[in-house]
């Protein structure tokens, strides 16, 4: 019976600020496909033009800056790909919430319903129930888990989904779901099996001290103080 293949996405997005509320907007969308919590090598990537300016601390963090996106396709043009993407899967963010709630508002924007919350994976809630009370910034993961992060230098979307892969899979124990089942039964299906094999006659070797052996032994016991080996005379 082959195991079941369970396939969850990984999501990231940059935005114009914190707030969707107040007018910030998405302008970067990132995700890749998972398959039993290994990335396919399958991913959805774009830059989008958020239609108003991008603050200055926003570009410190991400590096994009107004005049780079001017060009690049509005949000509502982009959503039919990332929800052909997304399709019904779990989807896996980092502080999740924060994610969810900016494409809430591009949904809405769209005339599309938002991403059941059912969906929803949180990273960082399943990192504070693992770490409680230490750092768990997906800075802080990759460097508990050993994850090579020299690559992430900004916020870059596309960094930070396939960082956030490997960190899930750590979160979720290492090991691919399967993964032992299959070993074990390739292991057994390359083991040797003996049928009808001749019985292994075994030629019993006492052991038998000589007179002079025993003799040493004796002198040994001799010397020391009620030894117990006298008790099984």
């Amino acid at each position: 019976m082959q195991p079941r293949t369970e396939r969850s996405i990984i999501l990231d997005t940059e935005t114009t600020g914190l707030d969707p509320a107040t007018g910030d907007r998405v302008l970067e969308v990132a995700a890749v496909e998972l398959m039993n919590l290994v990335p396919t090598g399958r991913s959805f990537h774009v830059l989008i033009d958020p239609e108003r300016d991008v603050p200055e601390e926003a570009s410190r963090i991400h590096g994009f800056t107004r005049e780079m996106l001017l060009g690049k396709p509005k949000f509502a043009e982009i959503l039919p790909g990332l929800l052909a993407f997304l399709a019904e899967d779990p989807v896996i963010a980092h502080n999740a919430v924060f994610d969810f709630n900016f494409l809430d508002h591009e949904f809405k924007r769209a005339g599309q319903a938002p991403i059941p919350r059912t969906r929803m994976v949180d990273t960082l809630v399943m990192a504070k129930k693992r770490f409680p009370g230490l750092p768990n910034s997906l800075d802080a993961l990759c460097r508990r888990y050993g994850i090579d992060n020299s690559m992430r230098t900004s916020h870059n979307a596309l960094l930070d989904v396939q960082l956030l892969a490997q960190v899930y899979l750590e979160l979720m124990g290492g090991k691919q779901p399967g993964l032992e089942l299959a070993g074990n039964r390739a292991a057994a299906s390359h083991a040797p099996v003996l049928l009808d094999a001749a019985p292994v006659v075994r030629t019993p070797r006492p052991i038998t001290p000589s007179a002079d052996e025993l003799d040493a032994h004796a002198a040994f016991l001799g010397k020391l103080k009620e030894p117990i080996w006298r008790a099984l005379d």
